[in-house]
């Protein structure tokens, strides 16, 4: 295949693989408590050292309390795509996109004595799994179908050469927080503390094209191919305050923009990148990542000694953190959620609960991308808490996401004009134990 055609080639990888490193989501289900009621801004329990941090001021008792989850989360992300896929007439074409991380681990802790609360934890407080779309992508195969058409002067249709490819991206987002809660009076806390974050990810992706010779042979026509990993870390201040008023408890805590650079690191060399435009993969090359300052509101009120209803608000800055490319300029706003629960303690012995999560974000046409694409969404989630003992719980919780499809049309190089209607599925288990001493 000409150099035309390559360029062309690595200029589409180059504006797509990045989004393989990062999105809009930092998670907050780090825990199975999160997963069967999501409105935890005001919590005063162990999973307020996430949620909540200022909250721990009031834990029932002074002592050592200690959460340990896991949780497993299952999606598909799937592309419809409109296109003359025959170069004849124009048909729709779907191409699949799994993503799974069927072990999500956490562990909180928080040391209570007397005014002051020491408090930690280690989780992925982003990303968390592998996507892979074993396909490739729609805007690949019509790019290479219609430059392979047009250098051949319509000789080579698609019926006579074989086309073969394959994406995948892993982005895991390793947190190790570290916090002091103090305890001001028997109605005001305030919290200071701040998290390290670890980045690693892998971007892997191959594009493919031979000619069928008559021999039965083949003749290679392009191959462009990298398999890179990166790696980074930031550093993210976090403060907080709690209000109690009666049967009302008010949490607020503020996380600020994290810096985060990806650097490279090749595991093959690059394939493809005769013209230089890959030269952004190699190693030691940085890609900025930011994680979005955040700022989230929760309030509980006790309806029933027994009955607990929850509201949250999250809001995050995304506008404000730098992307690959910019990305975050094609925002219209930054991404906020809505956030309810209620919780019925039915004995000593037994909590259930049930949450609901309205989760929007500011995308455009221009910000939706192949590789990494966000649809706004809204979640519910359910479950119990089983107290065994005075020392142990256990924890399960189960949500699954609904998502509003998104169609964009976009115009790629060398014209190709695809319509995409954007689609995923997400169904999240999780279970845990509590301990307090």
């Amino acid at each position: 295949m000409n150099k035309k055609i390559v360029t062309a080639l690595a200029v589409v990888a180059l504006s797509l693989m990045p989004a393989m490193a990062g999105g809009l989501l930092s998670n907050s289900n780090l825990s199975a408590s999160f997963l069967r009621m999501m409105a935890r801004g005001a919590s005063t329990d162990i999973y307020a050292t996430y949620y909540n941090p200022a909250g721990l001021a009031f834990l029932p008792h002074d002592g050592l309390f200690l959460s340990i989850d896991n949780q497993s989360a299952f999606q598909t992300r799937d592309i419809s795509s409109t296109y003359n896929w025959d170069l004849a007439s124009t048909s729709i074409k779907t191409f699949d996109g799994d993503a799974s991380a069927p072990i999500v681990p956490s562990i909180m802790i928080a040391y209570k004595e007397g005014d002051l609360t020491f408090s930690g934890l280690i989780g992925v407080t982003g990303g968390g799994g592998k996507a892979t779309f074993d396909t490739g992508l729609p805007m690949f195969q019509a790019l290479v179908s219609g430059l392979i058409y047009q250098g051949s002067s319509g000789a080579l249709t698609p019926d006579k050469y074989d086309y073969e490819a394959s994406m995948s991206g892993s982005q895991y987002i390793f947190g190790g927080q570290f916090g002091i809660t103090y305890q001001i009076s028997d109605n005001f806390s305030v919290y200071g503390g701040g998290r390290m974050n670890f980045f690693k990810g892998n971007q892997k992706g191959s594009v493919a094209a031979s000619m069928l010779l008559p021999d039965g042979s083949s003749r290679e026509l392009t191959h462009l191919a990298l398999d890179v990993d990166q790696t980074g870390w930031g550093i993210t201040p976090i403060i907080g305050a709690d209000f109690k008023f009666g049967k009302f408890n008010i949490g607020l805590k503020y996380e600020v923009r994290t810096n985060l650079n990806l650097e490279n690191k090749e595991n093959s060399p690059l394939v493809g990148n005769e013209t230089g435009l890959l030269d952004a993969y190699k190693d030691g090359v940085n890609t900025p990542s930011d994680i979005p300052s955040i700022m989230s509101i929760g309030a509980s009120y006790d309806i029933l000694p027994t009955l607990h209803f929850n509201l949250g608000y999250n809001y995050y800055m995304d506008k404000d953190a730098g992307m690959a490319g910019g990305k975050q300029k094609a925002l219209t706003h930054g991404t906020y959620e809505w956030l309810s629960g209620v919780e019925w303690e039915a004995s000593d012995r037994f909590t259930f609960s049930v949450g609901y999560q309205n989760t929007n974000y500011g995308v455009s046409d221009d910000y939706q991308q192949e590789t990494s694409f966000s649809l706004d969404s809204y979640s519910i989630g359910f479950g119990g808490r089983i107290k065994m003992n005075e020392k142990v719980a256990f924890n399960i919780g189960y949500m699954f996401s609904n998502y509003k499809n998104y169609t964009a049309t976009k115009t790629y190089a060398q014209g190709v004009t695809l319509s995409n209607d954007f689609s995923r599925t997400n169904k999240v288990f999780g279970f845990g134990v509590e301990f307090n001493f």
